[in-house]
């Protein structure tokens, strides 16, 4: 565990609430290992581009307005395991959401290579 593992995951969080496609499919490596479980659909890509635009780009779409960055977590877990959570105010034509996710990722110093992702969902604020 480095610092650079703990430095990429607060990065993965802030690209997220920024919904900067483009700064995700930089930090995710381009042959990433990305598995995800949402409410609705469990999700298994392989490609940075493919997990950014048909997962994380579907999770927050262009109407949902990400309005705050509540709170998030960066940890060492053990070996070259990290965890993250995070907890976002949304905002969608439905009304006000939080929206809280957990992950675990690894690193190759540059790029995140493998990440497991779990929603809590849309839940009314």
């Amino acid at each position: 565990m480095t610092a650079t593992a703990l430095d990429l995951g607060a990065e993965y969080v802030r690209l997220v609430a920024a919904k900067d496609p483009v700064g995700l499919q930089e930090l995710l490596a381009d042959d990433v290992d990305f598995r995800a479980l949402t409410p609705r659909k469990a999700w298994e890509l392989h490609d940075a581009k493919d997990a950014v635009q048909n997962a994380i780009g579907v999770w927050f779409d262009e109407d949902d307005d990400i309005q705050e960055l509540l709170a998030y977590e960066v940890r060492p877990v053990a070996g070259s395991r990290s965890s993250l959570s995070y907890r976002l105010r949304v905002r969608n034509a439905d009304g006000d959401h939080i929206v809280e996710q957990q992950a675990y990722f690894e690193c190759d110093g540059a790029h995140i290579t493998w990440m497991r992702v779990l929603c809590a969902g849309y839940l009314p604020a």
